[in-house]
């Protein structure tokens, strides 16, 4: 999807349009609004910070002079001023990701892509990069991203589009996705698998319970509006099944819930399996 949008593939059908242009019969015009990061850091090791943001201002067109200045003022935005003297390849690998995503902002786009950018990134730099991300939109930056990192949509995603092997299977606000699982979430430790098989098919009929149970590992999940009463019920049915329960929580559905109630299956970073595209 975000080849087809970004012009570098063409679809097989269907239309689709970047700030009113077609991505196929007007790529040139797509191309000139948009900025583009990919899932891993496209940088030339070689060259300094300040050699590659020049590198791609020329390749844009820009003037010597504007891309000079745009260099200085991005690499103090993304924190990089002090190694823009530096080759590439001395950067960790948050530092190269920042400068990956200053390449795209060069000429400035008004519309921006990001597949996956914080895949591999260690927590510190992972929480930089969100910050960044705020303040592009903040300015008024359209920024549509890529990511299987659920915490991270619901972190950053005005809108939230679910897409599983290809398809659009839901769209909405984080809040609005999770009032589809009620208001909480009752997660049930079992003290193992075989434990764990016999609870799912004890709980199929749970007063309060909203939807069917679902099973991960040794643990069950259910949906319900009313947590306390849920989790009472619960406990009664197991404790006279004589199903053993390492523990109980109650708490709020996250979009991993969403995830698995809409697909069936948690999201995994592997290149065949649903993401979730945010915006």
């Amino acid at each position: 999807m975000v080849r087809a949008l970004t012009t570098t593939l063409i679809p097989d059908e269907g239309r689709a349009t970047v700030l009113g242009h077609d991505v196929v019969t007007e790529a040139d015009a797509v191309r000139k609004v948009i900025g583009l990061a990919g899932q891993y850091a496209a940088v030339d090791e070689l060259l300094t910070g300040q050699e590659n943001l020049e590198m791609i201002g020329r390749l844009a067109h820009l003037s010597r002079k504007v891309v000079a200045r745009r260099a200085t003022e991005l690499l103090d935005q993304f924190d990089l001023a002090d190694a823009g003297g530096r080759p590439a390849k001395t950067y960790s690998g948050g530092m190269r990701r920042r400068l990956d995503l200053a390449a795209a902002l060069v000429h400035k786009p008004p519309v921006l892509f990001l597949d996956e950018p914080t895949t591999g990134l260690d927590p510190k730099s992972r929480s930089d990069l969100w910050e960044v991300i705020r303040q592009l939109v903040a300015d008024g930056t359209t920024l549509l991203l890529t990511t299987q990192y659920l915490k991270e949509a619901d972190l950053l995603a005005d809108e939230i589009v679910v897409i599983d092997h290809g398809l659009a299977i839901a769209r909405g606000t984080a809040a609005e996705l999770k009032r589809q699982l009620g208001a909480t979430v009752l997660e049930v430790n079992l003290v193992d698998s075989r434990a764990a098989t016999a609870a799912l098919a004890e709980l199929q009929e749970v007063p309060g319970a909203e939807g069917s149970p679902e099973r991960d590992g040794t643990m069950v999940r259910l949906a319900t509006a009313d947590g306390p009463a849920t989790a009472m019920a619960v406990l009664r049915s197991l404790d006279a099944a004589k199903i053993g329960v390492a523990g109980l929580a109650l708490r709020e559905p996250s979009l991993d819930d969403v995830f698995l109630s809409l697909t069936g299956h948690a999201a995994e970073e592997t290149a065949d399996t649903p993401q979730e595209a945010t915006s």
